[in-house]
């Protein structure tokens, strides 16, 4: 039986990272000592950009400041992301739900339609076509938009400390990039999670989501 993908999307410091690794631990946790035991294959968790030795090689160019005058123009971002897409998708998605597993990916599609369309104001039917190449035609089974206030989010990053070249964008465009997700939300795309609860409210919520999902698929 074909594995199952969850994407996990959101805007800045909306607890993503966390959230994936809280989820599989949950999980680990499921197919060791739950009915789970003998399928799924296992877990595995993965991130657009980076999730391959070439998609880290990407992310660098895509995240990192620029360096002197030179900078990345919107469509060569775009053109980036697509390309680490394809790559990710063929290289470590395809595969792993060929082999049963269920994979927690870090960003998807609706990322790029968020941060490229609406936040960079790119041609959305461009950037569809572009997803739909780069994916093969591969959806998630399940996407969870993790939702937070920007000026939340933007706090939380703040916090962390060194902010990547995506962060280091001004506050109008990560509004625009949080009504791109809303926007997608409307299509009943994703499940909304309240992103401004307490890590372990958030997880709880989300653990809850994911239980309902597994008995669907799993008839458990």
């Amino acid at each position: 039986m074909r594995g199952k993908l969850i994407v996990f999307e959101g805007i800045e410091g909306s607890g993503k990272t966390t959230q994936i690794q809280y989820l599989r631990q949950w999980l680990d946790s499921k197919l060791i000592n739950d009915r789970l035991s003998d399928y799924p294959t296992g877990v595995i968790v993965t991130r657009q950009p980076g999730g391959t030795s070439i998609g880290q090689q990407i992310r660098q160019v895509l995240l990192q400041p620029a360096a002197g005058t030179e900078s990345l123009t919107s469509t060569s971002e775009l053109l980036l992301y697509a390309a680490d897409r394809a790559h990710h998708v063929e290289r470590i998605l395809l595969p792993a739900l060929e082999t049963g597993h269920l994979v927690l990916c870090d960003r998807y599609t609706a990322s790029t339609v968020a941060y490229q369309g609406y936040g960079r104001k790119l041609d959305l039917d461009l950037i569809n076509t572009l997803n739909s190449i780069a994916t093969g035609g591969l959806n998630s089974d399940l996407t969870l938009w993790l939702k937070l206030d920007v000026a939340q989010g933007l706090k939380r990053m703040n916090a962390r400390g060194t902010a990547d070249r995506i962060e280091q964008a001004g506050i109008d465009f990560h509004r625009r990039v949080h009504t791109g997700f809303a926007t997608q939300a409307q299509d009943n795309t994703f499940i909304t999670v309240d992103g401004s609860l307490s890590q372990e409210a958030v997880a709880e919520n989300i653990q809850a989501i994911v239980l309902n999902y597994l008995q669907q698929w799993y008839a458990l």
